[in-house]
């Protein structure tokens, strides 16, 4: 783990401390990764960062999760290219095998539950679930 976080950091990732990267991530770019202090990246998560992706303090990507900077404008023959940042905020929670699209913020404290999809942003302590996903209820988060 260790020693991932030196090469990403060599390859100018701005990562903080107590960042835990476990087997088989994947983040294409590191020059556009910013992950703040106490971060947890699960197993197979696979981050496609074509321009910033930010993780702040306290959050966590399980397993399989995937985060996805770009897509292509189908509207168009050329197929352009569209690219927006994702950020995932203070204490937040991307469950297994959920994807977070192009130019979602997920705001602090929010959960993205299993195999869920965010296509719009996430608001702080909500819980979201499904494709796409829709607020379910309010975190309750106790001491």
């Amino acid at each position: 783990m260790f020693f991932k976080v030196l090469v990403l950091r060599i390859f100018g990732a701005k990562i903080g401390s107590n960042v835990t990267i476990k087997p088989k991530v994947n983040i294409k770019y590191p020059w556009f990764f910013i992950a703040e202090n106490d971060i947890w990246i699960g197993e197979n998560v696979w981050i496609d960062n074509l321009t910033t992706v930010t993780l702040c303090n306290n959050c966590c990507l399980s397993q399989g999760a995937m985060l996805l900077t770009g897509n292509h404008n189908f509207t168009k023959t050329s197929f352009d290219l569209i690219v927006k940042p994702i950020t995932i905020g203070d204490g937040a929670w991307i469950g297994a095998r959920a994807t977070v699209c192009p130019g979602v913020t997920v705001h602090s404290h929010a959960v993205l539950t299993v195999n869920s999809v965010a296509t719009m942003d996430l608001e702080a302590y909500g819980i979201y679930q499904g494709n796409p996903c829709t607020f379910i209820k309010t975190r309750n988060l106790t001491h």
